[in-house]
């Protein structure tokens, strides 16, 4: 078989365990604290059962940086386990660009796009707020759309699907879905009112019928339900001022950074001895 297929056979069939196998790692949700680290916590933690196939994929791109020879035989049970994984994956990929194409009938208020993100606000909502209220929902989507949050819920989205069906990575997704909002919420409230973005949100859910809507980043957060609904109101109620979260710098990404170098290092050096012993490949 060429390399190039061994290759992606080997891809679904250790990327994938190695993604479930992460899912297994516990995750610590932190309930009160500020709000904006509340939503770096919760971020770190949905992508956190990802760098183990991170690394996996690192090291399997060592080994075939060095040009392995092709295989003539690949086991029957290392296909098969690849071809169930090549089907989450599609699945993945499937939902990816069905979300781009969502319609957005419904949405009161949002905010699209990746690389320059809009925010379009419904008129119907338009007309029942007050200049203040309309000015929160302006500030709430304009922080959405400065940390381009389209996008990082895009690729959130993503990872969750790899990890199909899995109940934790599903919770991770809703958990930081909800700190996303509280965050954003938190950061609004330095140009505005706490109880003018609350007003906006009850009449957003009100217009909409409590429903939530279908497209990305919505004022209200898809399936947040009544008691993180309320407990987003109670916070904007209740707004004390909070210090901004450190902001990330090249330091913090450096383990991650000089542990990928490491494996794809390792995977130059003993990649082809290690491959070597998997049933098939050889």
């Amino acid at each position: 078989m060429d390399r190039e297929l061994v290759l992606a056979a080997l891809v679904c069939a250790l990327c994938g365990p190695a993604l479930v196998a992460g899912g297994l790692i516990p995750a610590r949700h932190a309930t009160t604290g500020p709000a904006r680290s509340l939503e770096r916590s919760a971020w770190r933690q949905l992508w956190a059962p990802v760098a183990p196939a991170a690394l996996v994929l690192a090291f399997l791109v060592g080994w075939a940086l060095q040009e392995p020879a092709a295989s003539e035989a690949t086991a029957p049970a290392l296909l098969a386990i690849a071809a169930v994984f090549a089907c989450v994956w599609s699945r993945a990929a499937l939902r990816a660009v069905r979300s781009l194409r969502r319609d957005v009938h419904g949405v009161v208020a949002m905010t699209s796009g990746f690389v320059h993100p809009r925010v379009s606000i419904a008129p119907a909502l338009m007309a029942r707020l007050d200049p203040a209220a309309l000015a929160a929902v302006r500030a709430h989507e304009a922080a959405h759309a400065r940390h381009r949050d389209p996008l990082r819920l895009w690729l959130a989205q993503i990872a969750t699907d790899l990890q199909w069906p899995s109940r934790a990575a599903r919770h991770r997704f809703a958990r930081w879905r909800q700190a996303l909002e509280l965050a954003r919420d938190a950061e609004a409230c330095e140009h505005v009112e706490g109880s003018d973005l609350a007003t906006a949100l009850i009449e957003a859910a009100r217009l909409s019928g409590a429903s939530p809507g279908a497209a990305i980043a919505t004022l209200v957060t898809v399936g947040e339900g009544t008691r993180a609904f309320r407990e987003r109101i109670h916070r904007l109620l209740d707004v004390h001022p909070e210090p901004a979260p450190p902001r990330w710098t090249w330091a913090r990404w450096m383990p991650a950074l000089v542990a990928l170098v490491l494996a794809v290092v390792a995977g130059c050096l003993v990649g082809e001895d290690v491959v070597g012993l998997l049933p098939g490949i050889g």
